[in-house]
């Protein structure tokens, strides 16, 4: 099992990565995916990715604070309206939009109301 568990991890650690260039697809979700499966996996990639310089803050704060920095949130909302803009711009049709644009919404509302973090 465990072995299922680090090829998810590495999976979810690819998107995550991934989504460093693609605005489309999140970081932060995926690499909080990947440390839990690394958890269950290997000691030695969990602590790597919880302990790296530039994904483990954004780990840390979610573990401990539930929180989502301030950066994050407006890099999330510009990513979702540029999601939005595009579906507008490719002529979706309008009930697919009205879906879209209330899931987004939701999603957008959990965002802000997590707090921002300590750091």
């Amino acid at each position: 099992m465990r072995v299922v568990w680090g090829v998810l991890g590495g999976l979810a650690l690819l998107f995550g990565l991934v989504g460093i260039v693609l605005p489309l697809l999140p970081t932060v979700p995926f690499l909080l995916l990947a440390a839990f499966c690394f958890a269950r996996s290997s000691d030695r990639l969990h602590s790597w990715l919880v302990e790296h310089p530039r994904f483990g803050g954004p780990i840390e704060d979610w573990r401990r604070y539930g929180a989502i920095s301030r950066r994050g949130k407006r890099l999330a909302t510009l990513s979702i309206g540029a999601v939005f803009l595009l579906s507008v711009v490719m002529q979706v049709p309008a009930h697919v939009l009205a879906i879209q644009a209330v899931t987004l919404g939701l999603v957008l509302t959990f965002i802000w109301t997590r707090p921002n973090g300590p750091r």
